[in-house]
């Protein structure tokens, strides 16, 4: 698509943890491989009382601690610093962005915006930016999460939004989106002929997808208090990869037809009443336990008093179309589990009669892996006969087709995901960003599942640190005859 790059870019949070350890490490990232537009100046702006030198210091020391030791080009760094420039700004005192419009000067070339901040913010930093024409036509967002809580704050923040900003001009980051196995799976969909015609009820059994922490609170006990992880990683990750996996092919692989695409697997989530929020879910909160053979606390130890907020959560969901109806969606994801692992494991149909007999053995149904991290790389579990002379029969045994995508691609940088997302505002590409319509259809599943937590009185159930999470879990997949892919 038609790249449109602006000549400026705005951080807003730019002395935070998410700019010391990603934003200004990704950007370093582009500039040292010339692919940030020539001239494009960046601004950093936070309550933090730093001129323009105090600030590059700041980066300089965030690029110092967070990036790769290969990555670290002292003629690189210094040019990427003569880009930066700084102004305090407090987003909720009005007479604060003046100096920063003056600042930041002309956008005729046009200003991308990064609002990496608290989105009770996201009010007062509109109404100022559009009070000092910084929010006019050359100019777009891009928003961090959280947005909201629920559907309705969801709403306010997108209101408060679209009031400077229309949804052309606003982007909504998931940085899981970003990442390269997360696009891969459109890849490895749309790219290849031999997955379409089974990728669907008629071939397909079951997909299971799982994003396990080995962490605790760490710095986040605020946040996650008040959010839990229903919040924190089903509403926004693992349904925009539910949606990768279920999706219709788009005509184009543009912000328009990608995103249509996925909207339509929102609206296509069955909505849980009440009375089965408490069969089709589980939810947790981790005890003490041992994480690579360390003693850690639970929860409530680390937070300091009792809570019933959940810090694992397993879902059965499914998706009412013509694809996949009757096909189990079964989404998990924890804090302090027994390995840290993204991936989505998609078990097809076993085949309908075996003609090896007895000694071929039980056929195991195939099942795609597509790990996301800490490894990449792409499994595909076959069926293979075993060496021999077979005079007493075939016998057969699960063998794995790997493709290793570090491996594959060992001489190709793997890039963070926020230098791909970051690109993308700069340029003007929403592809990989979410659109609003998404947003508000996610909530509405999300907001269903605590109604019908408060309404039965769910309360998360106790599991081990370094555990795969409560036992109830392993219950909710195995009536169905299902395991969870925990290998």
């Amino acid at each position: 698509m038609p790249r449109d790059p602006v000549a400026k870019l705005l951080l807003f949070g730019a002395t935070g943890d998410l700019a010391q350890r990603m934003l200004l490490p990704s950007l370093y990232g582009l500039h040292a491989d010339n692919l940030l537009p020539t001239e494009l100046k960046i601004f950093g702006a936070a309550r933090h009382d730093h001129d323009d030198e105090g600030y590059r210091a700041f980066a300089r020391k965030a690029l110092d601690q967070f990036l790769p030791e290969d990555r670290k080009d002292e003629g690189a760094i210094a040019s990427f610093l003569e880009r930066v420039f700084y102004q305090p700004t407090d987003l909720s005192d009005p007479a604060s962005f003046a100096p920063l419009a003056e600042k930041v000067g002309d956008i005729a070339g046009g200003l991308a915006i990064y609002l990496s901040t608290a989105p009770s913010l996201f009010e007062s930093a509109i109404s100022g930016l559009q009070s000092v024409g910084l929010a006019g036509t050359t100019v777009r967002v891009g928003l961090e999460k959280p947005l909201g809580y629920d559907l309705g704050s969801s709403r306010e923040i997108n209101d408060a939004v679209a009031k400077a900003f229309p949804e052309e001009r606003t982007y909504r980051i998931d940085h899981y989106l970003g990442k390269e196995t997360v696009q891969n799976i459109l890849a490895l969909r749309f790219g290849n002929s031999f997955f379409e015609p089974v990728w669907n009820a008629q071939g397909i059994d079951n997909v299971q997808i799982t994003i396990a922490e080995t962490v605790g609170l760490e710095e986040r006990a605020g946040y996650y208090e008040t959010a839990g992880a229903l919040r924190d990683m089903v509403q926004n990750h693992i349904l925009q990869l539910l949606a990768l996996v279920a999706m219709e092919p788009p005509a184009h692989f543009d912000g328009t037809d990608v995103r249509d695409e996925k909207s339509k697997v929102f609206r296509s989530l069955r909505i849980m009443k009440p009375e089965e929020v408490p069969q089709m879910t589980v939810t947790g909160q981790y005890g003490e336990g041992a994480v690579k053979g360390q003693f850690v606390k639970s929860y409530a130890e680390e937070l300091g008093q009792p809570s019933n907020t959940e810090t694992f959560v397993a879902i059965k969901a499914h998706i009412d179309n013509w694809r996949w109806q009757g096909v189990p969606f079964y989404l998990r994801t924890g804090k302090r589990m027994a390995t840290r692992r993204s991936e989505i494991a998609i078990q097809f149909k076993a085949v309908p009669h075996s003609m090896f007999g007895a000694r071929g053995g039980l056929l195991q149904p195939n099942m795609l892996i597509i790990r996301l991290q800490p490894e990449e790389y792409i499994q595909l579990l076959v069926m293979a006969k075993e060496p021999g002379l077979d005079r007493n029969g075939v016998r057969l045994r699960e063998v794995p087709l790997n493709l290793s995508l570090d491996a594959e691609f060992a001489g190709s940088r793997r890039r963070i995901a926020y230098e791909r997302l970051l690109l993308d505002l700069i340029e003007g590409d929403q592809t990989l960003f979410v659109r609003r319509d998404e947003v508000e259809a996610q909530w509405r599943f999300i907001d269903a599942i605590r109604e019908g937590w408060d309404a039965n009185n769910v309360k998360p159930r106790s599991y081990p640190s370094g555990s795969w999470g409560p036992s109830a879990a392993i219950a909710l997949t195995e009536r169905d005859g299902v395991t969870w892919q925990d290998d």
